[in-house]
């Protein structure tokens, strides 16, 4: 058996190593790689390097934005052959990313064919579409010529290819960018021009400007397709610190057309694909997660427009907070600013990201001014030739005749004249018609005109502030030329989005009927309708359904609506569905969120709930009195909130709001009253019980009604048996809380009462179901003992069970008046 051969120990061995050392070293590079290479944006220019590669092979190409459109696949091969060596997928998206205007604020490619939309439809092959440059990319293109920046091999070293365009605008936070490396990411959102600019423009001028200066100039992103931005305070975040969540709202409105309400959903928020939002929409309705819509319709074309059809009854303002909860029509963008500053990944706020394009712009603008230097001072050093050669030409001429050749010349005339081999060459090569008088002034005025550029920049090379002032120069001209209005707009509030930032806030009138629909009209509606006769405010007739109450009232107003149990909901005026003057409105139990078996007692309407002197007084159907702080109720809900606790049995009947020095007075069915000062009931919690307010008599006896002295009105009373009268409240002594009272009508029963003016109207409800309407004004004023006259009249086993007042428009009666005496006038005159 043979031997083993000697190992030859110059041959290097392998050595065991630490697979974990192996995978730790390379994932490092790895990373760096991707960080440096692919993912991260310049801070300089706001480029990755694809997209760099992208811009700058197409201006070789000569795909300039005013010559013909060339395929996509050229442009494609181009940067796959030169530049970039990865897959041509790669390549394809960032073009087509460049080119959508949903996605760029300001894009840099002008498509031609289908480059996809924002329903998430694929663009077609790069052999189909064609592209050229955007002009605005052209100008973060402009001067890369006049050796503004480096240039580095490419990655077959070939040839070179720019390590940063020369970028005339902001280009990173004008257009934002997106990316994910290893263990970082970035996501900037694109920003108004405008603004960025003046921003720039502030640090240029004041290097110390503090960054709550900059964020007065810089208000927030600026988001292609508009929308709404919702609070300040995630966009100072990231200003301040380079990070922050900034909540995105798409635009819903609520709009009646055909007598059908809908809401039109006319922006959607940045990055949200609209084919998947209307898919959302469509699943939660087909699972009545949310009701209340009939048709679902996307009628967009470059414009979003998605109509949703209500169902009747339904509530637009729930709906659209519903799909603002449930689908991307609200969504929430991460802002990490996050660049290659030096080559180096680095989280900056705002201010330091305009200031490393500042001196990025300094560098680009004194490199090209000096690159501009020497090409003039070359310029007019062959100029300096040609006049010497033209002050002493005979001689010149002589010189070149005698010699052999071309270098036997040039050798002679540099050796008589101080000439460089330079000039001499220049001179050698001109021709003869430049030797002419008409020549000899056009070297002179190019002379003349170099040596001034020569001086201008010469001055901007050497003074710091004028250099500044040639890049603010230039950023004024880029704000000019590609400057527009802001799309999105920032909402100052945070939290919930609060329809109070988008409804102005003006007056309407309120309306409550007394089958429970309620409305909101512009008052506008009132001063533009047209002159007739008076009648009901809303819809249909008196005897199907009549206003029981009609106030005035700002859109930031709250209303509040006492439920008969108890409870108190409070809402927002401008929550209340909008109606015209003669729609029939909305069905409370389809405004509020109501419980089994609760209906409306009453209603107050307030404008805050600010500490002060008014309160709210309650009153039970069993006597129960209780006053409130108006401001304890400060703190509702949407399910609402107690406002007094009801024994079992009782129920509200009335709420009033008084200023401290009020009197009550209470009716009861059994026909007795009582009247005491407000001061006689303390100041109680919400969800207290009260204090007794009257004594009944009887188990049968009840509260029908509370109201507040007025000295200017009259109490009146009306009775079951259809007799009823007015009584001055003078006639109703006050009284302490707590006791029987006095008579109020000779009657065994009472209906209601009410406190009237003589231009009041009241509406009266029988049992058997009659209603009539009857003025105030014929009631007769009586004594309070008194059984007064004949309201209405009853039938066989009728009663009278109800009373409530109608309200009727002052306005209309008053354009009636006014009718009148028009035609009293015309009457007049057609008899002089």
């Amino acid at each position: 058996m043979s031997e083993k051969p000697p190992i030859d120990p110059s041959i290097q061995r392998a050595e065991p190593t630490s697979i974990t050392d192996i995978m730790q070293t390379a994932y490092i590079d790895y990373s760096m790689s991707v960080i440096v290479s692919r993912a991260l944006p310049d801070v300089r220019d706001g480029l990755k390097p694809v997209q760099r590669r992208i811009l700058y092979a197409m201006l070789r190409e000569g795909l300039l934005h005013n010559r013909p459109f060339d395929k996509c696949a050229g442009v494609v091969g181009e940067v796959l052959k030169n530049y970039h060596p990865h897959g041509d997928s790669s390549v394809y998206d960032t073009l087509v990313r460049l080119a959508q205007n949903w996605v760029m604020r300001h894009p840099l490619i002008i498509p031609q064919g289908n480059f996809g939309s924002i329903d998430g439809d694929s663009p077609a092959a790069y052999r189909y579409t064609e592209c050229k440059l955007e002009n605005i990319a052209e100008d973060i293109l402009r001067d890369i010529d006049e050796d503004t920046v480096d240039f580095v091999p490419n990655y077959k070293e070939s040839s070179t290819e720019p390590s940063v365009l020369p970028s005339a605008l902001p280009n990173l936070l004008m257009n934002g960018s997106t990316g994910i490396a290893v263990g970082m990411t970035t996501n900037i959102p694109p920003h108004n021009l405008n603004e960025i600019i003046e921003a720039t423009c502030a640090i240029i001028d004041d290097p110390k400007i503090e960054l709550d200066e900059l964020i007065q100039l810089i208000p927030g992103p600026d988001f292609p397709g508009g929308g709404f931005i919702h609070g300040k305070s995630g966009i100072e975040s990231y200003l301040k610190t380079g990070r922050g969540i900034v909540r995105t709202r798409g635009i819903a409105e609520a709009v009646e057309s055909g007598g059908k309400e809908q809401i039109i959903i006319s922006a959607i928020p940045y990055n949200v694909n609209r084919s998947s939002l209307v898919i959302r929409i469509a699943e939660l309705i087909k699972d009545k997660a949310i009701d209340g819509i009939a048709d679902l319709r996307d009628e967009s074309t470059e414009e979003t427009r998605i109509v949703i059809d209500l169902k009747r009854g339904a509530i637009p303002r729930v709906i659209i907070n519903q799909l603002y909860k449930m689908t991307p029509l609200e969504s929430s963008f991460g802002v990490i600013l996050l660049a290659l500053d030096n080559k180096r990944p680095k989280q900056m706020n705002i201010k330091e990201m305009l200031n490393c394009y500042i001196d990025h712009r300094r560098e680009v603008i004194f490199r090209r001014t000096a690159f501009r230097l020497r090409k003039a001072e070359a310029r007019a050093h062959i100029l300096e030739g040609y006049k010497l050669a033209l002050d002493n030409l005979d001689d010149f001429v002589k010189i070149i005749r005698a010699s052999k050749n071309r270098d036997e010349a040039k050798q002679a005339l540099m050796a008589k004249y101080p000439l460089s081999e330079i000039q001499t060459n220049a001179i050698l090569e001109l021709r003869l018609y430049q030797l002419t008088g008409m020549e000899r002034g056009k070297i002179e005025e190019e002379y003349l005109a170099l040596m001034a550029l020569i001086e201008e920049l010469r001055s901007i090379l050497e003074n710091e502030q004028k250099l500044l002032g040639v890049i603010k120069d230039e950023l004024g001209d880029m704000k000019e030329k590609y400057g527009n209005p802001r799309r999105s707009q920032v909402l100052a509030v945070d939290g919930d989005l609060s329809m109070e930032d988008l409804v102005p806030n003006e007056g309407c009138m309120i309306t409550f009927t007394h089958k429970g629909f309620i409305k909101r009209t512009s008052l506008d509606e009132y001063r533009s309708q047209k002159r007739g006769g008076k009648g009901v405010i809303g819809s249909g007739q008196y005897e199907d359904d009549f206003v029981e109450r009609l106030f005035t009232a700002s859109t930031h107003d709250y209303i509040m609506c006492f439920m008969n149990s108890g409870r108190v909901y409070v809402e927002k005026v401008y929550h209340i569905p909008e109606g015209s003057r003669t729609a029939k409105g909305r069905a409370i139990a389809n405004v509020l969120e109501l419980q089994e078996g609760e209906r409306v007692a009453t209603t107050i309407c307030v404008k805050d709930f600010e500490e002060g002197d008014e309160s709210i007084v309650l009153a039970t159907e069993k006597g129960v009195v209780k006053k409130t702080k108006l401001a304890d109720f400060k703190n509702y809900r949407k399910g609402g909130i107690i406002g007094i606790k009801i024994d079992e049995g009782d129920n509200l009947v009335g709420a009033r709001l008084t200023g401290g020095e009020d009197e009550i007075c209470l009716v009861t069915s059994n026909a007795q009253s009582i009247r005491f000062a407000e001061t006689d009931l303390r100041d109680q919690g919400r969800a207290t019980r009260g204090v007794r307010g009257i004594k009944l008599k009887s188990e049968d006896d009840k509260v029908v009604a509370m109201e507040i002295v007025d000295p200017e009105a009259k109490l009146l009373i009306a009775g079951a048996n259809g007799l009823g009268k007015r009584s001055e409240f003078s006639e109703y002594r006050t009284q302490s809380r707590g006791g029987s009272g006095i008579i109020a009508i000779k009657s065994d029963k009472v209906a209601g009462a009410l406190s009237v003016t003589d231009e009041d109207e009241i509406m009266m409800f029988t049992l058997k179901g009659q209603a009539v309407r009857s003025p105030i004004k014929d009631v007769r004023i009586t004594g309070r003992a008194a059984a007064g006259v004949k309201l209405v009249n009853l039938g066989d086993k009728d009663e009278l069970i109800g009373i409530s007042k109608v309200i009727a428009s002052e306005e209309d009666s008053s354009e009636e008046n006014e009718a009148e005496d028009e035609g009293e006038t015309a009457e007049e005159s057609t008899e002089e």
